[in-house]
């Protein structure tokens, strides 16, 4: 049976590889070699042509691939009132290497103002016939990086204000995104698998947190920013265990988090990578309530490697001895370029995985 509202049966986490004239674009504009508004009609050009890529393919939720980006996450956190950039240290580690040198910190009051991702929901709206569909970090995502020590003391001397602000300042940001006119609504939530790995929860607490409690606080925060979306938003939580240049992080099953990612965060929706042993088994989908969906990332999108249609219906069929066949979609396991450098394979093939999920979906649903 098809699905008329999101998630849909055959659906995308979200970013997408980035063409050469883009990459080439937004590094001049690092260099101070073309304008602001040169590299948005590149950008703009860009996601036009994207957008007609995803339609003929066949989906029905449409992103704009996350273009305007240079990471999934800190994008949209820097703009945030209260929060900073600046260059790191190091940056973040992966299994084999490191992104760039960027990090937030926390020093003023949080707020959501005058955010310039409205005008790209807008953007993309104005330019599909189908279901635009925008992504932003989940609030958690600004604690776990830096824990404490990025949140100023003199501003937040009590952590529990900084997550109350928090979660305020993104319930005005679905608001906002809302009015727009934006009706599909993903919050990227890597933090919940994190927390299933040991080695991210010694390191938790060495610096002083406690990894059996974040759970319920990162989901009172994402409750208090989804707690005042517009009546028809369709919200999603995209999970998965670090995706930069088709390296990974964490591993782990979900089971340490099921409980309170199913039963206390109020979404309608998980997007939940299930593309390797790393995301140990699909018994945790016992526990998914009857009213929640849930997208099964069975495609990778860390190789160009096509799977086959026979072998995602088997893996379809075995998640099915969990929770309903008809709670289920299919998409790949994260995104195709989390940061501007994107996976390691190709365009060609990052389009026929995608051709691969809406051709096994018509299949398995109808």
């Amino acid at each position: 049976m098809l699905r008329s509202l999101p998630p849909f049966r055959a659906d995308q986490v979200g970013s997408l590889l980035r063409p050469q004239e883009l990459k080439e674009a937004r590094a001049k504009r690092e260099k101070g070699a073309i304008t602001a508004e040169e590299l948005k009609a590149v950008e703009d050009r860009c996601i036009k042509d994207l957008i007609a890529k995803e339609e003929a393919v066949g989906l029905l939720g449409i992103t704009d691939g996350e273009f305007r980006r240079s990471f999934w996450h800190l994008d949209f956190l820097e703009k945030l009132k209260g929060v900073e950039g600046y260059d790191a240290e190091q940056g973040i580690t992966f299994q084999e290497g490191k992104t760039k040198a960027k990090g937030l910190r926390v020093t003023g009051k949080l707020d959501f103002v005058d955010h310039p991702f409205i005008e790209h929901f807008k953007f993309l709206q104005a330019n599909t016939t189908r279901t635009p569909k925008m992504t932003i970090p989940s609030p958690s995502v600004l604690h776990y990086r830096g824990g404490r020590n990025a949140v100023t003391g003199q501003v937040y001397p009590v952590i529990d204000e900084f997550y109350h602000d928090l979660g305020q300042a993104y319930k005005k940001a679905v608001a906002a995104l809302g009015a727009a006119g934006c009706k599909y609504l993903q919050l990227d939530e890597v933090n919940f698998t994190y927390l299933c790995d040991t080695d991210q929860r010694q390191m938790l607490r060495d610096r002083g947190d406690n990894p059996d409690k974040l759970p319920d606080i990162y989901a009172d925060m994402i409750n208090a920013a989804i707690s005042g979306r517009p009546e028809g938003m369709r919200m999603t939580m995209h999970l998965c265990r670090g995706n930069y240049k088709s390296m990974w992080i964490a591993q782990g099953g979900y089971e340490p988090v099921a409980e309170v990612l199913f039963h206390k965060i109020n979404i309608d929706a998980y997007f939940m990578e299930w593309d390797s042993d790393r995301a140990g088994s699909f018994e945790p989908l016992r526990l998914v309530p009857k009213n929640k969906q849930v997208v099964l990332g069975l495609v990778t999108t860390k190789t160009g490697k096509l799977e086959t249609k026979d072998e995602l219906k088997r893996r379809i069929d075995e998640a099915s001895k969990f929770i309903d066949l008809d709670q289920l979609c299919l998409s790949g396991q994260c995104g195709f370029a989390s940061t501007e450098e994107g996976n390691l394979l190709a365009e060609e093939e990052q389009w026929a995985k995608l051709r691969l999920v809406v051709e096994t979906a018509n299949e398995v649903w109808g």
